[in-house]
C-alpha cells in the first residue's frame, strides 16, 4: 500500500503557519530522482511553528527530516507520516564570534564554509564537500578529507518528537562514525560550529584543493546518492567494491560508477527497488570475495511499491 493509499490513517493535523502537503512526490527533492510520496510534507514557518506542530501531533505519527535528499533512497511506495522540509527561515548562518557560526539546520555545507572563509575562521572547509545540510551533518556525524561534525560542533539546537526545544552540547550526541544517538522523530533546527582563526586566502585554497579532488574522482554531475556503505574497519568500501567486480554493474538503470564505484547512479529511469537492489547485489558480492559486510551509509526510508 502506497503513502497515499494510507493518508487517511494520519489524524487531523494540527494548525500550523507554514504550508503542509498531502500525497507531495519526494522524488523531484532528492538526488536519485527516484522514490515514492510523503503522506504528508511539512514545510515549517519557523522552529515555534514546528514546536508547536510536533507538540499537538498524534505521538503515533511517525515524523522525517528531510535535507537536500542527497544521501537518501526514498522507497517506491512512499514514506508514511510526515516528512518535515526545512526551508530559507532554517538556512541562515551568523557569525557569534572570532572563531564560532551559528548555522540554521537548513544552510548547506558550501553556505556554511564559505561564510566561515569570509569571517577568517577556518577547519570548516571539509564542509564544502558533503552534499548535505547541518542538519544531516549533525545527526550523520557527516565527515570528509580527514574531519567530522564531531570535530567542530559545539551544541546542537533540536526540537524533540514531544516539540520540545533542546541544546545538545556535542557530548551529549555520542558520536560515532556516520552516526549519532539523536532520538529517532527528532528534528535539528540548529548548531553551533567552532574553527580557528585563519587568513581568508589560505581557506579559500583549501576549499578549492577540495573541490579540484572531488571533481577528478566523483560523479557529481549524476543522479547519485553519495557515499553508498561506510569505510569497514581497516578498509575502503570503494576499493572492496571494485576487487569484487562490481565496478559498472547493472540492474536496469541503475549502475556502479565506474568513476568510483562507492557511487550508485540513476541512469535514467532506475526505481527505487532497482537502486537498492542493485546496492544488496554489491554487498553480497563484497562478502563472497573478501569476506566483509558492507554497511550502508546511504539512508533508506519508506516502504516498497
Amino acid at each position: 500500500m502506497t503513502a497515499t493509499a494510507r493518508a487517511a490513517a494520519v489524524p487531523d493535523l494540527p494548525p500550523v503557519r507554514g504550508r503542509l502537503t498531502h500525497a507531495a512526490p519526494l522524488a523531484p527533492l532528492v538526488w536519485f530522482k527516484s522514490g515514492g510520496a510523503a503522506e504528508w510534507l511539512f514545510e515549517p514557518a519557523d522552529a515555534d511553528d514546528l514546536a508547536g506542530f510536533l507538540a499537538r501531533l498524534d505521538p503515533a505519527v511517525p515524523v522525517m527530516a528531510l535535507g537536500l535528499g542527497s544521501n537518501l533512497i526514498v522507497r517506491d511506495g512512499g514514506v508514511s507520516g510526515i516528512v518535515i522540509r526545512l526551508g530559507k527561515a532554517f538556512a541562515q548562518v551568523q557569525r557569534l564570534d572570532e572563531t564560532s557560526l551559528r548555522c540554521g539546520a537548513g544552510a548547506s555545507g558550501i553556505l556554511v564554509s564559505s561564510t566561515a572563509r569570509d569571517a577568517g575562521i577556518g577547519g570548516l572547509e571539509f564542509l564544502r564537500s558533503i552534499p548535505g545540510t547541518v542538519g544531516g551533518f549533525v545527526r550523520m556525524n557527516g565527515g570528509a578529507y580527514g574531519r567530522e561534525t564531531v570535530d567542530v560542533l559545539v551544541q546542537a539546537q533540536v526540537v524533540l518528537r514531544s516539540g520540545e526545544i533542546r541544546t545538545l552540547p556535542v557530548e551529549d550526541l555520542g558520536y560515532t562514525y556516520r552516526h549519532s544517538n539523536l532520538a529517532d522523530g527528532a528534528v535539528v533546527i540548529g548548531a553551533t560550529f567552532r574553527g580557528d582563526p585563519a587568513e581568508p586566502a589560505a581557506i579559500q585554497a583549501e576549499m578549492d584543493r577540495i573541490a579540484a579532488a572531488r571533481e577528478a574522482s566523483q560523479p557529481l554531475r549524476s543522479k547519485t546518492g553519495g557515499s553508498t556503505f561506510k569505510n569497514p574497519a581497516g578498509h575502503k568500501a570503494w576499493e572492496l567494491v571494485d576487487a569484487a567486480g562490481c565496478r559498472g554493474l547493472r540492474r536496469g538503470d541503475a549502475q556502479v560508477s565506474t568513476k568510483h564505484t562507492n557511487f550508485l547512479l540513476n541512469l535514467g529511469s532506475a526505481t527505487s527497488a532497482d537502486i537498492e537492489a542493485l546496492g544488496e547485489e554489491v554487498r553480497d558480492r563484497v562478502k563472497a570475495a573478501s569476506g566483509v559486510t558492507l554497511e550502508w551509509e546511504i539512508q533508506r526510508v519508506g516502504v516498497g511499491a
